[in-house]
C-alpha cells in the first residue's frame, strides 16, 4: 500500500499515541515545538492544497496566515481573554481570509504560471506595509504581547487541542480531495486546457481550492499567535510561505502526510541547530546549516520523503512480481 493512502486507522494510532507526550514529559520546550510541528503542519497542508493538488504556486500564502494571527491577536488584546472572544477573533480571521481569497483569485488566477506567483508576493507584501504603517493597531515591527484564556495558557492543554486540530483538519482536506472537486482540482492540475474543454470553468474551481487553503491557512495563523502570546509583522514575511513551501516539498507533494511529515522535520531541524550554537559559534549561522540540509533532502528525495518512499515500494513491487511470473508467461510476452 502506498503511503498516501495509509489507512485511516494507522493516522489515528498515530495521534493517540502523540496525546500521551504531556503525560510522559513537563519539559515546557519540547510542548512549544510540538505544539509548533501541528500547526505548521495545518499550515503546509493548506499549501499543499494548492501547490500539491491544483498546481498553483503561491509566493503569499503567508497573507492568511497573518490575517488569523492578526486577528486573534488584536481581539485578545482589546476585549477580555475568555473562549468566547477567542473564538470569536478566529472566526474573524476566518471570514477575512475567506473574503480576501474571493478577492484574489478572481483578480489573479487568470495568469499563468509565474505571472500568478508573482502577484500574489506583491498582494502578500502589500499587506505587510499595511500592518507596519498603521502602528496605532498593529504597533508595526515591533509588536505587542497579549493575554490569552485561562484553559489555552496550559501547554499540555493547547497541545492536545492543536493535535487534534491537525488530525481533523487531515481528514477533512482528504475527504475533500477525494470528493468530485477534488478531482477536477486533481485535472486542472495536470491539464487545464483538457478540462476547460470538457465543459468545466478552471477559474471557480482554482478560486474554491484557494478560499479552502485560505480559511485553514488562518485557523494556523491563530493558533501560532496564541502559542507565543506576542505578534508582529513577520507573520506577513516571505520568509512564512517559503516555510510551508519546503515543507511540502521536503515531505512529499500532493500528499497530505508529506507536510506533515516536512513540518516536523523541519522544526527539528531548526530546534537542533540552534541548540548546537551553544556548542560553537559557527552554527549561530544555522540558517547555512539549514540551506545544506534542505540541498541534501532535495539531492536524495528528489520527489519528497513520501514520494520517494512510494517509488521504492513500487519498484520493489514490481521486481517481486517478475520473479513470481512464469519464464514461459515472459517469453511469450
Amino acid at each position: 500500500m502506498k503511503i498516501k493512502n495509509i489507512s485511516n486507522w494507522s493516522i489515528l494510532l498515530v495521534g493517540v499515541l502523540l496525546c500521551f507526550v504531556p503525560f510522559v514529559t513537563n519539559e515546557t520546550g519540547l510542548l512549544i515545538m510540538m505544539t509548533n510541528i501541528f500547526i505548521f503542519a495545518i499550515f503546509a497542508m493548506s499549501y499543499d492544497l494548492l501547490l500539491g493538488f491544483t498546481g498553483i504556486v503561491s509566493f503569499g500564502h503567508a497573507m492568511f496566515f497573518g490575517l488569523g494571527a492578526y486577528s486573534t491577536a488584536i481581539f485578545m488584546k482589546r476585549v477580555e481573554p475568555t473562549m468566547e472572544w477567542f473564538f470569536i477573533s478566529v472566526l474573524v480571521g476566518i471570514v477575512l481570509s475567506l473574503i480576501v481569497s474571493i478577492i484574489v483569485g478572481v483578480l489573479t488566477l487568470r495568469l499563468k504560471s509565474h505571472f500568478y506567483a508573482m502577484l500574489t508576493l506583491a498582494v502578500a507584501s502589500l499587506f505587510l506595509v499595511v500592518a507596519e504603517k498603521w502602528r496605532h493597531l498593529t504597533v508595526g515591527n515591533d509588536g505587542f504581547t497579549f493575554r490569552v484564556p485561562d484553559v489555552l495558557k496550559d501547554r499540555p492543554t493547547f497541545y492536545i487541542i492543536c493535535l487534534v486540530l491537525m488530525i481533523g483538519i487531515f481528514f477533512l482536506l482528504k475527504r475533500f480531495i477525494n470528493s468530485p472537486l477534488g478531482r477536477v482540482l486533481m485535472a486542472i492540475r495536470e491539464n487545464e486546457n483538457r478540462v476547460e474543454s470538457l465543459g468545466f470553468v478552471p477559474l471557480y474551481y482554482k478560486v474554491t481550492a484557494t478560499v479552502v487553503a485560505g480559511v485553514t491557512a488562518s485557523l494556523a495563523g491563530s493558533l501560532f499567535t496564541v502559542v507565543l502570546r506576542y505578534i508582529n509583522t513577520s507573520v506577513f514575511t516571505m520568509d512564512i510561505t517559503l516555510n510551508a513551501l519546503l515543507m511540502t516539498i521536503i515531505g512529499g507533494v500532493g500528499t497530505l502526510i508529506g507536510p506533515m511529515i516536512g513540518a516536523g522535520l523541519i522544526e527539528f531541524a531548526q530546534e537542533w541547530i540552534t541548540e548546537l550554537a551553544d556548542v560553537h559559534p559557527i552554527f549561530e549561522r544555522w540558517i547555512i546549516f539549514f540551506g545544506i540540509l534542505y540541498i541534501l533532502a532535495v539531492i536524495f528525495f528528489p520527489t519528497g520523503i513520501v514520494g520517494t518512499v512510494n517509488k521504492w515500494i513500487a519498484k520493489a513491487k514490481s521486481k517481486r512480481i517478475e520473479k513470481l511470473t512464469p519464464k514461459d508467461e515472459k517469453m511469450a510476452g
